[in-house]
């Protein structure tokens, strides 16, 4: 790789976490463009390490599938920082903001591997949830007059 990849990659798994992340800013979410930049391009920096042959012993490469295995697992502790549990009440808050730490954390190393096809795929997919998902869920309680009171909650659902 040479310093002009590297800087695309490092800089792709950068701009699609800010991008992320201006989408919880915009909803007044705990993470933001900041920190959800940083994870994609702290995945994106473990990943590229794992798979530069210039920073490995020439005998024995990182399996690259345990880095990012452990990137995932590792993350989820950010992820679960963010979700949180009212007193007296059943519901949780925060699982989509974790989620989106997680997929942030997966386009990361996504990108470090240079599978732009796949980050091309994944975006729009990405936003179509975070956009529509909240529409589509108050439609379905609306219709079916069930389902939590909030999208991004999680607990038993409301009795109509």
């Amino acid at each position: 790789m040479d310093w002009t990849d590297i800087a695309l990659r490092l800089t792709a798994a950068t701009v699609v976490g800010m991008i992320l992340g201006l989408n919880r800013d915009l909803h007044g979410k705990p993470t933001g463009m900041r920190t959800l930049g940083l994870v994609g391009l702290g995945a994106a920096l473990a990943v590229m390490a794992a798979v530069d042959p210039s920073i490995q012993e020439q005998d024995r490469l990182t399996d690259v599938s345990r880095v990012v295995q452990g990137i995932l697992t590792g993350i989820g502790f950010l992820g679960a920082g963010v979700i949180v549990r009212g007193s007296g009440d059943a519901r949780v808050r925060g699982l989509t903001t974790a989620a989106c730490i997680w997929v942030t954390a997966s386009l990361g190393a996504t990108c470090a591997v240079a599978a732009w096809t796949v980050i091309a795929i994944a975006l729009p997919l990405l936003f179509f949830v975070l956009l529509a998902g909240g529409p589509i869920e108050k439609s379905i309680r609306a219709r079916y007059g069930t389902g939590r009171p909030d999208g991004d909650a999680s607990g038993p659902p409301s009795t109509p």
